[in-house]
């Protein structure tokens, strides 16, 4: 099953009527189309299917349950396993298996269902390039050209392609930029003329590739060291030792369970009763002496 949607159906969050949003179904003919607000009967749609992939989301380690009284003393932190990336996964091969199973309103799989609707009236239209797929749907940011190119939240990007724009800086709008906030080592900028987007990497290449949220949490920690004015340089630094600390955390944690998991059997383990010695004065015969002593 593949394809683009003819319809997105929505409630009225934020989130849905972002300008990323919009301008990626507008670029690729997909409507739009919101649930009256204040009318929840509307969702049915929706909630029932997201009910069906919570129960199973639900069985996961690490699980937070729907609510407070349901998760009790279970530690959904420490036993907490899947990375987003392998949720994403398990996610994907938890709609596949659901398409397979037998619906119980339309007494088929919905894969059957599908084929149907296809052979009535043919394909949808496919992604033919993933990756400009996703830009065209990347949150949105718009940034004047410098002569050093483009900083984001101080982060520089540059690639030798803007220097003919860099050389009429003067005279051009705000670009239209997209970013990837699970990897902002790299951002795309909509070029005026083509309506075409380029790939503009960090002016320094040697910086590592990170994450929106490790930009935000280090700019947060620079802050409380009370560095009003936030340099690249220290940016980077103050991620790579966020990133030291996690590792050393991440390393002691495993070794820890480790070792738990190998004094588990101590705690198991019924130790046999113990004969109690002999007190001076009870009434007890003696033991006998050895004749012979071997001596060596």
């Amino acid at each position: 099953m593949s394809g683009k949607p003819k319809l997105l159906y929505l409630d009225n969050a934020a989130e849905f009527k972002s300008e990323a949003l919009r301008r990626g179904c507008e670029q690729h003919g997909i409507q739009l189309n919101y649930r009256p607000p204040g009318q929840p009967q509307y969702g049915g749609i929706v909630e029932r299917v997201i009910g069906t992939a919570m129960q199973r989301v639900h069985e996961l380690p690490g699980t937070t349950f729907s609510n407070p009284d349901q998760r009790g003393e279970y530690d959904s932190e420490k036993l907490a396993a899947l990375t987003l990336l392998e949720l994403e996964r398990w996610l994907t091969l938890a709609v596949a298996s659901y398409h397979s199973t037998v619906h119980s309103s339309l007494l088929q799989t919905p894969a059957m269902r599908w084929a149907e609707g296809i052979a009535l009236n043919g394909s949808p239209p496919v992604v033919t390039h993933a990756s400009a797929f996703l830009v065209d749907f990347l949150p949105v940011i718009r940034r004047t050209l410098t002569r050093t190119g483009f900083v984001i939240d101080h982060v520089h990007y540059f690639a030798d392609v803007l220097k003919p724009w860099i050389a009429q800086r003067g005279r051009l709008s705000p670009f239209l930029i997209r970013r990837d906030p699970r990897d902002i080592s790299r951002i795309w900028v909509l070029e005026p003329d083509t309506q075409h987007y380029l790939e503009i990497p960090y002016r320094t290449l040697s910086h590592p590739a990170v994450t929106l949220w490790e930009q935000r949490q280090a700019l947060a920690r620079l802050r409380q060291k009370g560095r009003d004015q936030v340099d690249e340089a220290a940016l980077f630094r103050m991620i790579q030792q966020m990133r030291d600390i996690a590792h050393t955390a991440q390393r002691t944690t495993r070794k820890a369970r480790r070792d738990s998991e190998r004094r588990q059997h101590l705690k198991q383990a019924v130790l046999p009763d113990r004969p109690t010695p002999p007190v001076e004065g009870d009434d007890m015969p003696l033991a006998a002496p050895f004749e012979q002593i071997e001596e060596w």
